[in-house]
């Protein structure tokens, strides 16, 4: 199996084809070439339709810059830089957008009931004014809509989808920013996750030597 017949998930895990984890990983086909899938296409789409191939890979790796989980944080990063190389200072300015703004989360209020006592308020991110002269007002909105979906989901409401309306984004491209938002957020769980337990198999294997 060459490193090119492994998902982007394996590859960012660091898992290895034929071990253990991979073999476990590999016995959810399902789930596995869903994943895959659906990453190809909303990150190297045929026809970009309402949302450019640079909207969606900005917004990409902000979400993954949100996340304590540096290689899919470099990847989509990376990526986002490949898409044009007159993008570097792009992926510059999300990057610093996405530290200043990246806190433990997630934040929200749960309705009145035994949840309630978990509710957490956190800061809310507002794209400045200087930043949005930089980004331009649809990617800000998308931006400050990335940052509420992944660090405040409980307080996602309709509001929220009034303000990107407002910015110039149509409801097929609301759908699609959301869908790309999902799915990132989603890889980085699933990395930090297979990456936590290798360490720890490891640490393990070196301790019963």
């Amino acid at each position: 199996m060459t490193h090119h017949d492994l998902t982007l998930i394996e590859r960012l895990a660091g898992v290895a084809p034929g071990s253990p984890v991979g073999r476990a990983f590999r016995a959810r086909p399902e789930a596995r070439a869903q994943s895959e899938r659906c990453y190809q296409l909303l990150l190297f789409p045929e026809v970009a339709g309402p949302v450019s191939l640079l909207e969606r890979r900005a917004v990409a790796a902000f979400v993954a810059a949100l996340q304590d989980e540096p290689e899919t944080r470099a990847h989509f990063l990376a990526l986002l830089r490949q898409t044009d190389p007159a993008l570097a200072p792009l992926a510059r300015l999300i990057a610093h957008e996405a530290d200043g703004s990246a806190h433990p989360g997630p934040y929200g209020a749960f309705p009145e009931g035994p949840l309630s006592a978990e509710s957490l308020d956190g800061p809310v991110y507002v794209v400045d004014d200087a930043t949005r002269l930089e980004l331009g007002e649809r990617l800000s909105a998308a931006l400050e809509h990335a940052h509420l979906l992944a660090l405040h989901p409980r307080d996602a409401g309709p509001e929220a989808l009034e303000a990107l309306l407002s910015a110039g984004w149509t409801r097929d491209g609301i759908v699609v920013l959301t869908q790309v938002i999902g799915l990132v957020s989603f890889q980085v769980r699933v990395v930090a996750g297979l990456r936590s337990y290798l360490a720890a198999r490891q640490a393990s294997l070196l301790a019963a030597e």
